[in-house]
């Protein structure tokens, strides 16, 4: 017997721990090398680890939500008669050329250094790949697992064996983020983040529930396990109407939804609010666990809102030509495959005004005593998420023209709502918008993303009375897109004249978006 520990390797991006979210195998089963074992969620993201080595499990050190930090021993796996670990694997996102995502490469290249006598050693223990270029060991974290060419091992008990590929793509329910867009009034790339709810007994199983026997596992998305797991749903009664039996979001929502009250099922889902169950009787409170990215988030803020002097400062605008901009470009060619709302034409309105501003686009450098001035737009958008809030972001936004702006802002989206949102995507932002218009909210003060000099939060577009002026000076009163702007901004890099002239160009684009062509 050759035992051999697999240690939760280094995720990057500063990261020294991670909770485990779901195992994909139990003692006895037989792995091979690139099989996912196990999903965890770092303070950053969710993502699926392959296992470096073959044989059968042995042991599992660690139980489903539980917390652990880098480099402890999770999984031991008996590796006689296995094959060697993967080399030279790529670091943590990152695809080689040609490989398009697909492990067999590296699983051609163990089994000939196998082959060969190659031993163990040639990688550290609790660490997945070879070193690279920057002497960092790389990580296989996320490598390997693209979801049209994967394929995991077969399921016991009967159950269907293939849980990649194209016939399992989200269809708009099985998603971990549901996007919220009200009428005209803009495209949140957000989620209303759901209830904490308690768990259902067997005896409180309502209908249209099942209840799986001789151990077998629920099928589901690691992201819909972690919406099932936030609601406190049982997956093992929750019946799955996807091929296979497969579980999705909107199954969930069901479940929830007839154990709250069976006459009102699905009256939230259709807006994309989990429903709210009654608590157990008697019970006056409910206790969450403050981890992962919510943990960080509180960090981050705090930090921010106690380090970053912030001022904050309003402009209303009429923005019906935005809007009328907004629904030309819907009918237009050039962008019939994206989807057009008003956060695009925001978005190209800030990378013109930083042009015009450019100190606007800085850090505070603490240790050097200086002021960075970024030459790059890596423009955030906050995104709210039953995991908490993440910022995702477009690098180099002020290089886009406004069709591949819709397609990087689709992009991000549809990257949220399947929770594989990496940490690379959410560092190295230069400034930030937090769309809260899509709940209906008029504006607020956001607190600064850490590292940035200014946030902008977007308001409800709503219809109001407006006084408009007429080329010959008449005034009348007309209903009109209305909408708020607020700019938070940290006081120490950024004065009130920058603010205003930045807030205020802003708005002059939304107001009329022919003084982008001109100011760009």
């Amino acid at each position: 017997m050759a035992v051999k520990e697999f240690k939760l390797p280094d995720p990057g991006e500063g990261l020294t721990e991670a909770e485990i979210v779901t195992w994909n195998v139990k003692v006895g089963d037989t792995v091979k090398v690139n099989d996912i074992i196990v999903e965890i969620e770092t303070a950053k993201s969710l993502v699926e680890l392959p296992v470096p080595f073959a044989g059968t499990v042995t042991a599992l050190h660690v139980s489903e939500g539980d917390t652990v930090e880098v480099g402890t021993p999770i999984i031991s796996v008996d590796t006689a008669g296995g094959a060697a670990p993967v080399a030279d694997a790529p670091a943590a996102g990152a695809v080689e050329p040609g490989m398009e995502g697909s492990p067999a490469p590296k699983m051609a290249a163990a089994a000939a250094a196998a082959e060969a006598g190659d031993d163990d050693e040639q990688i550290e223990e609790g660490k997945i790949g070879g070193t690279t270029s920057t002497g960092r060991t790389a990580v296989l974290v996320g490598y390997g697992v693209k979801q049209t060419e994967a394929k995991r091992r077969p399921r016991k008990g009967g159950l269907p064996p293939k849980m990649d590929g194209p016939d399992l793509k989200a269809d708009g329910t099985d998603i971990a983020v549901e996007s919220v867009e009200l009428g005209d009034e803009g495209l949140q790339t957000a989620a209303v983040a759901p209830a904490v709810q308690a768990k259902t007994s067997p005896a409180d199983q309502p209908v249209g529930s099942i209840s799986r026997g001789g151990g077998a596992r629920a099928l589901a998305k690691p992201p819909v396990r972690k919406y099932a797991k936030d609601l406190g749903v049982d997956l093992a009664r929750v019946a799955g109407s996807g091929e296979g039996g497969i579980i999705s979001r909107a199954d969930v929502d069901a479940h929830a939804a007839a154990a709250a009250s069976p006459t009102d099922e699905g009256s939230n889902a259709a807006i994309g609010i989990a429903p709210v169950r009654p608590t157990t009787p008697g019970e006056r409170e409910t206790r969450i666990p403050i981890k992962g990215v919510r943990k960080m988030t509180a960090q981050a803020m705090v930090g921010s809102a106690f380090t970053a002097p912030h001022v904050t400062e309003w402009v209303t605008i009429d923005a019906t030509a935005t809007m009328e901009l907004v629904e030309r470009l819907k009918k237009d060619r050039e962008f019939k495959d994206v989807k057009v709302t008003p956060l695009l034409v925001l978005a190209k309105a800030m990378a013109v005004a930083i042009r015009r501003h450019p100190e606007i686009n800085a850090t505070w450098d603490e240790a050097a005593q200086e002021i960075v001035v970024k030459h790059y737009v890596n423009l955030g958008i906050a995104a709210a998420t039953p995991r908490g809030l993440i910022v995702p972001n477009i690098k180099d936004a002020d290089q886009m023209s406004m069709r591949q702006l819709a397609e990087a802002i689709g992009a991000l989206t549809a990257t949220a709502r399947d929770g594989r949102t990496q940490p690379a995507e959410m560092s190295g932002g230069t400034i930030t918008i937090t769309n809260v218009g899509v709940f209906g909210v008029d504006t607020g003060t956001p607190i600064i993303n850490p590292g940035e000099a200014a946030i902008l939060a977007f308001g409800a577009i709503r219809r109001q009375p407006w006084v408009v002026t007429a080329a010959d000076g008449t005034e009348t009163i007309e209903p009109r897109w209305v909408t708020q702007l607020a700019l938070s901004f940290d006081h120490r890099l950024v004065d009130g004249e920058l603010g205003s002239k930045f807030i205020a160009d802003v708005g002059a684009i939304l107001a009329d978006p022919a003084r982008g062509l001109v100011w760009g």
